[in-house]
């Protein structure tokens, strides 16, 4: 989920800043700190929206930079448990899936892709024995995180494509047409029932 979260810190600006303006070498040296950021509490950092206000400059002796006490504003996303994500099929492996999420990735077991006995094929894709749908690398995808880990340097994300109403674009689209034929064809079904009804009565 996304957030915009106002943050207090020390902000440490390299010598290589020090021509510039204060304010300017501040907000450039955010961007630089926070383009791949992470952090278990406040998510994965986008980037900076804005730079509210920046304190005066302390230098610490044996550290040739800058520090400026300022807030500022960040756009991050952070996964949530149960939250629906959108994004598209970065790789395909012999034991799942993984999705290009954005701003993280995260991971499908071939387990999770569908609801169906799921098996890989020398084409690079994922199968599914009864339905014989396929997903491969590019596909667009909505699936369901169910699994948060922060073990090592990057989060981990688990994910499942199982549920109703997810998986790959194509077969939401599908499921979607054929619950409306079905809704239909039971519709008229009944409505025949009713006539055959009336006419036993008369």
């Amino acid at each position: 989920m996304f957030y915009i979260t106002e943050v207090e810190d020390y902000v440490r600006v390299d010598p290589k800043l020090f021509g510039l303006p204060t304010e300017e070498a501040v907000e450039k040296q955010l961007f630089e700190t926070y383009k791949e950021y992470y952090d278990k509490q406040l998510g994965h950092a986008i980037t900076v929206i804005e730079v509210l206000e920046v304190g005066e400059g302390v230098i610490i002796p044996g550290d040739g930079a800058a520090y400026y006490k300022s807030t500022f504003k960040l756009l991050v996303w952070k996964a949530e448990l149960q939250e629906l994500v959108y994004g598209k099929i970065s790789e395909i492996t012999n034991f799942g899936a993984f999705i290009d999420l954005g701003s993280m990735q995260g991971m499908i077991h071939i387990s999770q892709t569908m609801d169906d006995y799921v098996s890989f094929s020398k084409a690079n894709s994922l199968l599914g024995k009864v339905s014989n749908r396929g997903l491969k690398s590019g596909d667009l995808c909505l699936a369901r995180i169910v699994a948060i880990s922060h073990k090592g340097d990057d989060p981990k994300v688990g994910l499942t494509m199982r549920q109703p109403g997810l998986g790959k674009l194509e077969w939401i689209k599908e499921d979607q047409l054929k619950k409306i034929s079905d809704e239909k064809k039971a519709a008229k079904a009944a409505e025949k029932g009713t006539k055959g009804t009336k006419g036993a009565k008369k």
